[in-house]
Protein backbone atom coordinates (compact mmCIF):
# COMPACT_ATOMS: atom_id res chain seq x y z
CA UNK A 1 0.00 0.00 0.00
CA UNK A 2 1.31 3.48 -0.62
CA UNK A 3 4.07 2.56 -2.96
CA UNK A 4 2.99 3.72 -6.04
CA UNK A 5 1.68 1.06 -7.95
CA UNK A 6 -1.48 3.12 -10.05
CA UNK A 7 1.55 5.53 -11.18
CA UNK A 8 4.48 3.74 -11.61
CA UNK A 9 1.86 1.21 -13.87
CA UNK A 10 0.18 4.01 -15.87
CA UNK A 11 4.23 5.45 -16.78
CA UNK A 12 5.21 1.88 -17.63
CA UNK A 13 1.92 0.93 -19.85
CA UNK A 14 2.27 4.63 -21.54
CA UNK A 15 6.13 3.68 -22.16
CA UNK A 16 5.32 0.05 -23.51
CA UNK A 17 2.55 1.10 -25.37
CA UNK A 18 -0.18 -0.79 -24.03
CA UNK A 19 -3.12 -0.87 -21.73
CA UNK A 20 -3.23 -0.25 -18.25
CA UNK A 21 -5.79 -1.49 -15.62
CA UNK A 22 -6.48 -0.34 -12.31
CA UNK A 23 -8.19 -2.89 -10.56
CA UNK A 24 -9.20 -0.65 -7.44
CA UNK A 25 -10.52 1.89 -9.62
CA UNK A 26 -12.50 -0.43 -11.57
CA UNK A 27 -14.04 -1.60 -8.11
CA UNK A 28 -14.59 1.35 -7.06
CA UNK A 29 -16.31 2.30 -11.15
CA UNK A 30 -18.34 -0.65 -10.87
CA UNK A 31 -19.53 -0.21 -7.02
CA UNK A 32 -18.55 3.23 -4.90
CA UNK A 33 -15.95 4.18 -3.04
CA UNK A 34 -13.47 1.70 -1.31
CA UNK A 35 -14.26 2.91 2.54
CA UNK A 36 -18.00 2.72 1.97
CA UNK A 37 -17.78 -0.67 0.79
CA UNK A 38 -15.60 -2.06 3.57
CA UNK A 39 -18.23 0.04 6.11
CA UNK A 40 -21.07 -1.36 4.66
CA UNK A 41 -20.59 -4.57 3.25
CA UNK A 42 -17.16 -5.94 4.84
CA UNK A 43 -14.04 -6.35 4.27
CA UNK A 44 -14.68 -10.12 2.83
CA UNK A 45 -17.28 -8.38 0.33
CA UNK A 46 -14.79 -6.17 -0.54
CA UNK A 47 -12.33 -9.60 -1.24
CA UNK A 48 -15.02 -10.40 -3.41
CA UNK A 49 -15.50 -7.58 -5.78
CA UNK A 50 -11.39 -7.37 -5.83
CA UNK A 51 -11.46 -10.88 -7.28
CA UNK A 52 -13.48 -10.41 -9.78
CA UNK A 53 -12.08 -7.14 -11.18
CA UNK A 54 -8.64 -9.08 -10.76
CA UNK A 55 -10.49 -12.00 -12.81
CA UNK A 56 -11.37 -9.35 -15.77
CA UNK A 57 -8.25 -7.18 -15.51
CA UNK A 58 -5.97 -10.17 -16.29
CA UNK A 59 -8.07 -11.02 -19.04
CA UNK A 60 -8.00 -8.05 -20.43
CA UNK A 61 -4.38 -7.88 -20.20
CA UNK A 62 -3.60 -10.95 -21.60
CA UNK A 63 -4.36 -9.82 -25.51
CA UNK A 64 -3.06 -7.26 -26.44
CA UNK A 65 -1.13 -7.33 -23.34
CA UNK A 66 -1.11 -4.92 -20.49
CA UNK A 67 -0.34 -3.45 -17.27
CA UNK A 68 -2.60 -4.22 -14.08
CA UNK A 69 -2.69 -2.74 -11.05
CA UNK A 70 -3.61 -4.62 -8.08
CA UNK A 71 -4.79 -3.46 -4.79
CA UNK A 72 -2.31 -4.57 -2.30
CA UNK A 73 -4.68 -7.10 -0.44
CA UNK A 74 -5.09 -8.92 -3.62
CA UNK A 75 -2.69 -11.30 -2.96
CA UNK A 76 -4.14 -12.47 -0.07
CA UNK A 77 -6.88 -14.90 -2.40
CA UNK A 78 -5.27 -18.23 -3.12
CA UNK A 79 -6.73 -18.26 -6.58
CA UNK A 80 -5.11 -14.55 -7.23
CA UNK A 81 -2.14 -16.00 -6.27
CA UNK A 82 -1.83 -18.72 -8.56
CA UNK A 83 -3.28 -16.67 -11.39
CA UNK A 84 -0.05 -14.06 -10.63
CA UNK A 85 2.15 -16.83 -10.43
CA UNK A 86 1.59 -17.17 -14.30
CA UNK A 87 2.35 -13.43 -14.86
CA UNK A 88 5.74 -11.29 -14.63
CA UNK A 89 5.06 -9.70 -11.25
CA UNK A 90 6.83 -6.02 -10.42
CA UNK A 91 6.51 -6.16 -6.99
CA UNK A 92 7.07 -2.15 -5.91
CA UNK A 93 8.55 -1.83 -2.34
CA UNK A 94 8.53 1.64 -0.12
CA UNK A 95 10.09 2.45 3.14
CA UNK A 96 7.86 3.24 6.18
CA UNK A 97 9.97 6.58 6.64
CA UNK A 98 8.45 7.13 2.97
CA UNK A 99 5.00 6.03 3.46
CA UNK A 100 4.40 8.11 6.10
CA UNK A 101 3.63 10.91 4.19
CA UNK A 102 1.94 9.50 1.35
CA UNK A 103 -0.96 8.27 3.68
CA UNK A 104 -1.84 11.68 5.66
CA UNK A 105 -5.54 12.06 5.26
CA UNK A 106 -5.69 8.86 3.37
CA UNK A 107 -9.60 7.59 3.14
CA UNK A 108 -8.11 3.95 3.12
CA UNK A 109 -10.18 2.22 5.43
CA UNK A 110 -7.18 -0.24 5.99
CA UNK A 111 -4.76 2.58 7.75
CA UNK A 112 -7.40 4.02 10.49
CA UNK A 113 -4.32 3.71 12.29
CA UNK A 114 -1.75 5.29 10.09
CA UNK A 115 1.82 3.74 10.06
CA UNK A 116 1.27 1.43 12.77
CA UNK A 117 -1.48 -0.35 10.61
CA UNK A 118 0.66 -0.10 6.98
CA UNK A 119 3.55 -1.86 9.10
CA UNK A 120 1.31 -4.89 10.37
CA UNK A 121 -0.23 -4.89 7.59
CA UNK A 122 2.99 -4.77 5.17
CA UNK A 123 4.67 -7.23 7.85
CA UNK A 124 1.66 -9.89 6.98
CA UNK A 125 1.65 -9.64 3.05
CA UNK A 126 5.43 -9.30 2.79
CA UNK A 127 5.90 -13.13 2.43
CA UNK A 128 2.99 -13.20 -0.33
CA UNK A 129 4.66 -10.31 -2.24
CA UNK A 130 7.90 -12.05 -2.17
CA UNK A 131 6.78 -15.19 -3.39
CA UNK A 132 4.92 -13.69 -6.28
CA UNK A 133 7.57 -11.12 -7.60
CA UNK A 134 9.45 -11.00 -10.85
CA UNK A 135 11.54 -8.45 -9.79
CA UNK A 136 11.35 -5.57 -7.44
CA UNK A 137 11.64 -1.85 -7.39
CA UNK A 138 11.82 0.42 -4.36
CA UNK A 139 10.13 3.64 -4.52
CA UNK A 140 10.76 5.37 -1.59
CA UNK A 141 13.46 7.79 -3.29
CA UNK A 142 13.92 7.33 -6.61
CA UNK A 143 11.42 9.42 -9.64
CA UNK A 144 8.63 7.59 -10.58
CA UNK A 145 9.66 8.04 -13.95
CA UNK A 146 12.89 6.71 -13.74
CA UNK A 147 11.77 3.67 -11.99
CA UNK A 148 8.44 2.69 -14.81
CA UNK A 149 11.53 3.53 -17.28
CA UNK A 150 13.65 0.52 -15.69
CA UNK A 151 10.34 -1.37 -15.10
CA UNK A 152 9.64 -1.45 -19.28
CA UNK A 153 13.13 -2.02 -19.87
CA UNK A 154 12.78 -4.97 -17.73
CA UNK A 155 9.57 -6.03 -19.53
CA UNK A 156 11.05 -5.35 -23.09
CA UNK A 157 14.09 -7.70 -21.75
CA UNK A 158 11.55 -10.35 -21.00
CA UNK A 159 9.49 -10.45 -23.51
Amino acid sequence: MAAGKTKVGKRVARALGVPFTDTDKRVVADHGPIADIFAEHGAGHFRRLERQAVIDALADARDPGGVVSLGGGAVLDAATRADLSRCSVVYLTVAASAVATRIGGTKRPLLAGGIEDWQRIFDERRPLYEQLASIRFDTSTRPLDAIAADIATWVRGTS
